[in-house]
């Protein structure tokens, strides 16, 4: 292929990231030519309403509000997928790769959704896959996995992979503000979506977990096999107790081997994490991901993980990637490569195996009695106590009764929590924060 040849460009959606994507390519085009050795241009953008007005404007001429055309064209060699969805979206990414096109897409509940078979697609019909964008932000994570890091197997990754939840918790922490306070700023912000669910549940932080096992582990563990777990019951009080502790809250994806059991364990929950640890010192939009290889040890990246100009980062470095591959047949892309998960059986591990320490907040009526009643629950499930802290509730007649414990397991947790829960003098839900042991 001619090194002169016009690599052309289709954006399948304008929104916030497909904006950001036409204005910075825009500025950087000539440097983004003169390193890949040749001119490229978008050549078509598809939007889902011709009339809306937007605050980058790019030629009319370009503009219909055909994304499978945009797809399909012929004269399109790289089809950016930032539409978001799963349905059309899915339809439309097909279409393209069966079409022998390369697929840039920062849509990580399309990928966590169909992933395997959107690679077999590529892979049958020659087409490539690239979606760096889906994770992290502008922290190239899927490169670092895919690429600088290939020699290694993983037996941990955890970190904070959604920037709306950390905002959020590193707002509450600082004002000593209630959460739904400082999760309607978001929103004022821009950080949050009018519907918070996605984020502030922990489902997109599970999505882009479950690419980030694929990627290390060559296995779809989906949302349902992971325990999924939110910020909205954590209070002000928590973030003092967790201090007083020596620790940091945080909402943290962590994704484990055990190389000798052969069982992999998927999870997303808030986290007391040690103060002097790296990704505890994340905050605001921030994402931090700490990766540990058994032949590097353990890497550790820190970029922005909300907004704009991070998406567009990623997004345009995988059509910086894109523009390489087809005008020099450079560079692996995952697509290329059987994933392991058709030759290798990995057992999610069982509750009993998933060990932490355990942070448990109970509501409680103010009266004697209760806290021997709680630990002989505890006691009973071979949980062992290793703190207690004890505190006034805002309700007249109650306590906040904290407890920290040694280290137990999921099952013996879930069989305490329940348990506890159906005691007279606990007054409301209790809540169950993990507590880590990651020292780094």
């Amino acid at each position: 292929m001619s090194k002169e040849k016009v690599i052309t460009i289709g954006l399948c959606g304008f929104g916030t990231v497909g904006q950001g994507v036409w204005k910075h390519l825009k500025r950087c085009r000539p440097d983004l030519e003169s390193r890949l050795g040749g001119p490229i241009k978008v050549g078509a953008i598809a939007v889902r309403d011709l009339k809306k007005k937007r605050e980058v404007k790019a030629p009319a001429r370009l503009i219909s509000a055909d994304a499978m055309a945009v797809a399909t064209d012929r004269k399109i060699d790289i089809v950016c997928e930032l539409i978001g969805g799963t349905t059309y979206a899915k339809k439309l990414t097909l279409a393209a790769l069966r079409a022998g096109k390369v697929v840039v897409s920062a849509n990580k509940a399309l990928i966590c959704d169909h992933g395997a078979e959107i690679f077999r697609t590529a892979r049958k019909h020659g087409g490539h896959f690239f979606f760096e964008a889906s994770v992290a932000g502008g922290i190239p994570i899927i490169k670092a996995l895919r690429e600088g890091l290939v020699a290694n197997k993983f037996p941990q990754i955890y970190g904070i992979l959604n920037g709306t939840c950390n905002f959020i918790l590193t707002k509450m922490e600082a004002l000593d503000a209630p959460y739904c306070d400082i999760l309607q700023d978001a929103k004022d912000m821009g950080y949050a979506e009018a519907d918070e669910a996605l984020d502030v549940q922990g489902w997109d932080t599970a999505h882009k977990a479950a690419i980030i096992c694929w990627l290390a582990h060559g296995v779809w563990i989906g949302s349902d096999k992971m325990i999924v777990e939110g910020i909205e019951k954590i209070t002000p009080q928590d973030f003092k107790n967790a201090s007083a502790l020596g620790y940091e809250i945080k909402l943290i994806a962590i994704i484990s081997r055990d190389f000798k059991k052969n069982e992999i364990c998927v999870r997303v929950h808030p986290t007391l994490l040690p103060a002097g640890n790296v990704v505890a010192n994340v905050n605001g939009v921030f994402n931090g991901v700490s990766i540990t290889g058994d032949v590097v040890g353990t890497t550790q990246y820190i970029g922005q993980g909300a907004g704009q100009d991070a998406t567009t980062s990623a997004v345009i470095g995988d059509i910086a990637d894109a523009v390489a591959l087809i005008r020099n047949g450079k560079g692996l892309h995952l697509s290329e490569v059987s994933p392991s998960e058709e030759k290798q059986v990995l057992k999610l591990a069982p509750l009993e195996n998933i060990r932490s320490c355990y942070y448990l907040r109970l509501t409680v009526r103010d009266q004697p009695g209760v806290l021997a009643k709680v630990t002989a629950v505890m006691a009973k499930h071979k949980v062992s106590i290793a703190s207690v802290i004890q505190t006034l509730s805002e309700s007249e007649g109650t306590a906040s009764l904290v407890l920290t414990t040694h280290e137990s397991d999921e099952k013996a947790m879930e069989a305490t929590l329940s348990q506890v829960s159906r005691l007279a003098a606990v007054v409301s839900k209790p809540l169950l924060l993990r507590i880590s042991d990651f020292t780094e």
